[in-house]
C-alpha cells in the first residue's frame, strides 16, 4: 500500500487495483497546485467522508474532469447524481462496497456534515469514516470525529493495522485525544495523523500523539511524499 498526503485530510491511497482520492481538497494551503496532475494520476474513485468545504470543495469538478465516481453517504451522493450528473457509489454506515478488489466499509464518526448555501449551511447526509480492506490487511480512516465507543467495534470487526486519524483539535479530536483513542481502542502498527497544520487554529505537531503511542510507528506525513507500508 502507498499513502500520499495531499494536505489537510486529503490522501491518495494506492491499494490493490485501486487508486483512491480521499477528501481531496486540492486548494488547501499546504498543497502545491503544480503537483495536481501527479496527485490525481490514475485515480479510480473519490472517497468523501462528509460535506464540509475542507473535504468536498472542488471534488465535483474533479469527478467530472476525470470521470471518477464519488463514494460516500447515500443522501449526498444520490443528490449529486441527480443534480450534478456525476457517477456515484452511495451507501451508508455498516455497509460495504467493492471497488475493484478493495472492500470499503463505511463506519461511524462523531462530527457534522453540511454544504454551504446562500442561506447558510445545508445538511449533507451525515459524517462517516471508512475501513479499506485488501489482501488480509485493513486501514481505518477516521474522517472528522471525536473519539467514540464504536471504535472498539471497528477494532473487533476489522482489526486495522494502519490508522489515518484526524488530530488537529478545535473541530475534531486533538493529538492527545487521538492518541488516547488509538491506545484505548486499537492495535495499530502505524498511525498517520491528518487534519492538522493547515491553519494556525489547528495543532502543528504530532509530538503528543507520538508520546501517547510508544511502540507504534507514528508517521508525520509530508505533502506529496509517498509512504509505503
Amino acid at each position: 500500500m502507498k499513502f500520499t498526503w495531499l494536505g489537510h485530510s486529503g490522501f491518495r491511497i494506492e491499494i490493490g487495483d485501486q487508486i483512491l482520492l480521499v477528501d481531496p481538497w486540492l486548494s488547501n494551503p499546504l498543497f502545491d497546485p503544480e503537483k495536481r496532475a501527479e496527485a490525481i494520476a490514475g485515480a479510480t474513485h473519490i472517497l468523501l467522508t462528509h460535506g464540509h468545504f475542507d473535504h468536498s470543495d472542488g471534488i465535483l469538478a474533479l469527478a467530472k474532469e476525470c470521470d471518477l465516481p464519488i463514494v460516500g453517504i447515500f443522501d449526498l451522493i444520490s443528490y449529486w447524481e441527480s443534480a450534478e450528473g456525476i457517477k456515484g457509489v452511495g451507501f451508508n454506515k455498516g455497509g460495504t462496497v467493492m471497488l475493484g478488489d478493495v472492500a470499503v466499509t463505511m463506519v461511524h464518526a462523531v462530527h457534522s456534515s453540511s454544504l454551504p448555501s446562500d442561506h447558510g449551511p445545508v445538511y449533507a447526509g451525515g459524517e462517516a469514516g471508512f475501513v479499506l480492506s485488501h489482501g488480509g490487511r485493513s486501514v481505518y480512516i477516521s474522517g472528522d470525529t471525536d473519539l467514540h465507543m464504536d471504535m472498539e467495534l471497528i477494532q473487533a470487526l476489522h482489526a486495522p493495522e494502519i490508522g489515518i486519524l484526524c488530530a488537529g483539535g478545535h473541530f475534531t479530536m486533538d493529538m492527545a485525544r487521538a492518541g488516547y483513542a488509538a491506545k484505548r481502542f486499537f492495535k495499530f502498527k502505524t498511525v498517520i495523523p491528518c487534519h492538522y497544520k493547515t491553519f494556525p487554529l489547528l495543532e502543528q505537531s504530532a509530538e503528543k500523539l507520538v508520546a501517547a503511542l510508544p511502540g507504534v510507528d507514528v508517521i508525520e506525513p509530508v505533502v506529496m511524499e509517498p509512504i509505503s507500508l
